[in-house]
Formats: C-alpha cells, sequence, structure tokens
C-alpha cells in the first residue's frame, strides 16, 4: 500500500501499543478465528492492560473469552457457541453467567446467525434474512431474531441486526508492513469480522515483504486499507494453532479445564501466566522451548502455482 507520493504505509506496532490505542473501555470486541489463528496474545495483553466492560463477540468461545471474563474485563458475551472445545464447559463463563446478580449477559445466536450479522455489518446492512430459525427456541431466547415477511413470497424468514465492532483482531500467519493480511487452513469469519468493524488489529506468526503478498494473492483475505495496526507474535495463537506453523496444544485444554473449575486456582493462573509476564514472549519463555518445539508440524507442502505474467 502506498499513498499519492509512493510511500509505503507502515501498520507495524508492539502489541501493548496496538491495545493501547485501539481497544477502549466499553468497546465491542471481536476475536475471531475458528479452532486455529485465535489470538490468545490479544486477549492477554487486553488484561494486562485492565480494559473494562467490554461486549466480546465471537462465533465460539473458548478458552480464550472464559480467561478474559475472568480477568474481569467484559460484561457482555455474544456468541454462536460455547465450551472448551473437546472436553467440557467452560466453568469461569458459566460461573458469571449463573452468578446471583448476573456478572455477565449473555446475547445468543447460530453459528450461521453470528457469521449473517458480520456479513450484514460488512455490507453496511442493517439486518440480514435466514431461514434457519424456524422451529428453534432460539427468537424466544433471543428477542433480537425477529420474524419477517418475505417482500416477494409468503414465506417467514427471521432476521438478524448487523453486527459492526468496534475492533475486531484477527490472528493470521503473515501479512505485510502495510497490513494485506494472508491466511490458510481452515477459515471462519475473520474477513467479514474485519470489514464490518471500525478498528482492526492484525496479529501474524511473519511480517513479510509486499512482493511475497503479491505472489499468491488468493491467500490474501484482508487488504491493508481496512487494517489499523500489524502486530508481529509468532505462536500468539497457542495454545490454538496456526496451520503450518505450531498444532494445537491439546494438553492445555485438559489443564485448563481442572485450572478453571475453581475460582481461587484460575486467578492464580491468570496472575502467573498474563499479568505475571510483561508480554508474549515471557509467556513463551515461561511455557519453555522443549514444549513450544514438540507443537512443530512436519513439513506438508501443497506444491504450487504459476500465475503467469502479463506483458
Amino acid at each position: 500500500m502506498r499513498d499519492d507520493r509512493g510511500v509505503t504505509d507502515n501498520k507495524v506496532a508492539s502489541m501493548r501499543d496496538a491495545i493501547a490505542q485501539l481497544v477502549r473501555d466499553g468497546d465491542s470486541v471481536a476475536i475471531e478465528g475458528f479452532t486455529h489463528l485465535i489470538s490468545f496474545a490479544a486477549g492477554h495483553e487486553i488484561i494486562r492492560q485492565g480494559r473494562r466492560d467490554l461486549t466480546l463477540c465471537r462465533l465460539t468461545p473458548d478458552l480464550v473469552y472464559d480467561q478474559m471474563i475472568a480477568a474481569g474485563v467484559a460484561s457482555k458475551l455474544v456468541f454462536s457457541w460455547l465450551g472448551n472445545p473437546g472436553v467440557g464447559s467452560l466453568h469461569a463463563i458459566r460461573r458469571w453467567a449463573e452468578a446471583t446478580p448476573r456478572k455477565l449477559e449473555l446475547e445468543e445466536y447460530s453459528h450461521f446467525g453470528m457469521v449473517c450479522r458480520y456479513t450484514a455489518g460488512a455490507m453496511n446492512l442493517p439486518f440480514f434474512p435466514l431461514r434457519s430459525y424456524e422451529d428453534t427456541d432460539l427468537p424466544k431466547a433471543n428477542p433480537l431474531i425477529k420474524p419477517i415477511k418475505s417482500p416477494y413470497s409468503d414465506d417467514e424468514l427471521y432476521a438478524v441486526p448487523a453486527l459492526k465492532p468496534d475492533v475486531t483482531i484477527i490472528h493470521a500467519q503473515r501479512a505485510d508492513a502495510a497490513g494485506d493480511t494472508q491466511v490458510w487452513g481452515l477459515l471462519g469469519c475473520q474477513k467479514e469480522a474485519a470489514f464490518a468493524a471500525d478498528r482492526v488489529i492484525v496479529v501474524v506468526e511473519e511480517l513479510v515483504d509486499e512482493s511475497v503478498i503479491r505472489a499468491d494473492p488468493n491467500r490474501t483475505i484482508l487488504p491493508g486499507l481496512v487494517v489499523d495496526a500489524v502486530v508481529v507474535e509468532p505462536f500468539g495463537a497457542h495454545p490454538s494453532y496456526a496451520q503450518g506453523y505450531y498444532d494445537r496444544d491439546n494438553a492445555f485444554y485438559l489443564e485448563w479445564d481442572k485450572v478453571s473449575r475453581e475460582e481461587d486456582s484460575l486467578q492464580a493462573w491468570i496472575d502467573e501466566w498474563v499479568r505475571g509476564v510483561a508480554s508474549r514472549g515471557e509467556y513463551l519463555d515461561k511455557l519453555g522451548k522443549e514444549r513450544l518445539m514438540g507443537l512443530r508440524p512436519t513439513p506438508a507442502p501443497s506444491g504450487s502455482v504459476d500465475y503467469g505474467e502479463y506483458h
């Protein structure tokens, strides 16, 4: 990305600076990424900086939001499924939601409903129609899911309101300094959530030259024009995974189930592993090189494509 003078727009920032400048108390924040590329590094920095009264949005709240809610950063959760994947409940979220008086407001949709909400936000539409709430109880549980009549037939549909986060944070394999961002592997709704947001932080495993991005344009899910900050944070998605860089740390998910069952042990973990370290680098040093290297995948190249060059 270059301005009218031909100068490259460098958006690279530290995680501390990106969160300090772009995430504010009371914001709606979406940390998206489906099973992999979940920015735990950003979530931890939000905890360290003591943000409060956030509305956290995500298709699948898992450990990162359990940790953030336990740390007291959020007052509301907008979601479509929550749990510790393959293990069980999210104990912190459950305690907060079941507290008397309730400490956490919940707003629930289906997976597709959340995708439609982001899509409407990205398209600057007020709502998005869908069929999939017919014969379900979700419209009863969530009055924001409203029945509507089709203007072209007698069909009754449902509408969900647009979701426009104040901030969307995504993790990706790589980006250039201008924010042009590339992802491969399992995709979620990172693109829609980013285009719907007012401010966007991209956290990457590595920073690459613009020529690398241009050489493989089909992997680019975000153009730099929608990105406000690029943070280089290797292993920033741990304990989730980054396709091609490191595998999911399954042991961590099992460990979290034990840690989070009791409030005292959970708060002790946050004090030690989040507030007790100054940066992601210190967190990784604490985990240890042996554990991290044990997550490295074996190479599985997919081949190459010759895009050709026109003259």
